[in-house]
């Protein structure tokens, strides 16, 4: 799992406002690709927050992957996006990185412009950022390299508030082992039950859903020359 959603968009509040989750997916990957993706993790614990302020705002995640024995690893994205005016325009700015088992993640900063929208009720929210991306040596194989991405936010919830269908979709410049530029695509649509919209249940927090991890270039493998992958899971979320 590289990233998990964004339900609110920095530019929407002038006021103080904060969101919190705790997301725990089960992941199929390893059963469908039982060759390519046999070490993947069955299990994800995804934290995420989101703050919001006068001047934009913050948001940041942290992936831990588990297998039956190990903390497999911690992935992080952090951003801070400062407004432009009052149309949603905003500059955006972020690190991705984090540790794994085997080493680390390459890290990488983001920075460019980001348009933020939302309708009229704010059931529905969006949005659109490009930025330049350079990744950092990391590692004793990893080189230093600039990059650029283009990447796109939605969340809708629907159905009397019972159904939110929220995810990202990522586009970006990444290389190959000989060096060679390519295409690298990411987009993890999720589709949740929310139980506080069932009488009786209004406290209760709880979603039930489901997250597709659907990635074309993103995951390195050296059996064959597999790029496209489906990795959906099964996931319970506590929103706070």
């Amino acid at each position: 799992m590289k990233q998990s959603i964004l339900t609110l968009v920095s530019s929407l509040f002038a006021f103080s406002a904060i969101a919190q989750d705790l997301q725990l997916h089960y992941d199929f990957g390893r059963n469908l690709y039982s060759d390519t993706e046999a070490h993947r993790p069955k299990v994800t614990l995804t934290y995420e927050a989101f703050k919001a302020d006068s001047w934009g705002s913050w948001y940041y995640f942290v992936d831990v992957d588990f297998s039956r024995k190990f903390t497999e690893s911690a992935y992080t994205e952090i951003s801070r996006e400062f407004n432009i005016g009052s149309k949603g325009l905003a500059a955006h700015v972020e690190y991705d990185g984090g540790l794994s088992k085997a080493g680390s993640f390459q890290h990488a900063a983001l920075i460019g412009p980001a348009w933020n929208g939302h309708n009229a009720d704010f059931s529905t929210t969006y949005s659109v950022q490009l930025m330049y991306k350079h990744y950092f040596k990391s590692y004793a194989y990893t080189h230093a390299y600039a990059s650029v991405q283009l990447t796109g936010v939605w969340s809708t919830t629907f159905a009397n508030k019972a159904l939110t269908f929220s995810g990202f979709v990522d586009l970006w410049r990444g290389e190959q082992a000989n060096g060679h530029g390519q295409l690298v695509f990411l987009t993890e649509p999720q589709l949740w039950y929310n139980f506080n919209t069932l009488k009786g249940m209004e406290k209760v927090n709880l979603s039930v859903g489901t997250e597709w991890e659907i990635s074309n270039n993103f995951i390195f493998n050296t059996y064959n020359d597999d790029s496209f992958f489906f990795n959906p899971t099964l996931a319970l979320k506590w929103t706070f």
